[in-house]
């Protein structure tokens, strides 16, 4: 495959500057995921997957145990599951992940978002061609070689295992994650940089200057937006 995963790591990075928005989406992610079936990771594989995801984002107990016991009381709250797609300058693309209780508020806030920063809403599958999902997993303690092998030992189809900036990343299929967790887990690796679905871009675009700058400010804006889970682009950071 080749794909770095700086793209990813970088999101990662800077989401982590804010992590009140961070630990807010996911209270609002678990909370929907408890809500949709059991409220127990053991018997519920959405919630599961969604917890082990905040771990790597040093959730706090505290916000995880509100939202499944919000869950569990039976909050009237439900959200909508919304996606979009849209462009940025010089050829940049953009897929924008919601949650919302209010669909019209969230549709008119991210067309808002960008118009106003340089970018146009695209219609429904413009985008998402040119991305493929995609489940990675990044963490130390194993080789490439090493880790290739024991998921192969396991029957798990990966579509690489590369070495990056001193960590092993695993790129897989998307209805691999829990395949690719329990592996690894019983191999030792417990703990990870970073365990997400992702959207990858199929080619990876350099901007510069000026349009490197109108993008940035862009993804912010979109990423502020209260209702806003996840932005996946094919910009190179």
């Amino acid at each position: 495959m080749g794909r770095k995963w700086n793209n990813i790591k970088d999101k990662k990075a800077a989401k982590d500057k804010n992590t009140s928005r961070i630990y807010a989406k996911f209270g609002r992610e678990i909370y929907v995921a408890a809500k949709s079936g059991e409220p127990d990771p053991e018997s519920n594989q959405n919630l599961k997957f969604t917890l082990e995801r905040a771990k790597t984002y040093s959730v706090p107990k505290h916000i995880i145990d509100r939202a499944i016991e919000k869950a569990k009381g039976g909050g009237e709250e439900n959200y909508d599951e919304l996606r979009y797609e849209g462009f940025g300058p010089a050829g940049s693309m953009l897929i924008v992940d919601a949650l919302t209780n209010n669909v019209n508020r969230t549709a008119s806030d991210v067309r808002a978002a960008f118009g106003k920063n340089g970018g146009n809403m695209g219609v429904s599958g413009s985008v998402a061609y040119m991305f493929d999902s995609t489940a990675v997993f990044g963490f130390e303690g194993k080789s490439a070689d090493e880790t290739l092998e024991l998921l192969m030992e396991e029957d798990i189809d990966v579509r690489d295992v590369m070495e990056e900036e001193g960590q092993t990343i695993v790129y897989a299929e998307p209805d691999q994650f829990a395949a690719v967790q329990h592996a690894l887990n019983n191999a030792g690796i417990e703990e990870f940089t970073i365990a997400e679905l992702t959207m990858l871009a199929q080619n990876e675009l350099e901007l510069f200057e000026d349009d490197l700058a109108t993008f940035e400010k862009l993804v912010d804006a979109i990423e502020d937006l209260e209702d806003v889970q996840n932005v996946y682009h094919n910009v190179e950071l």
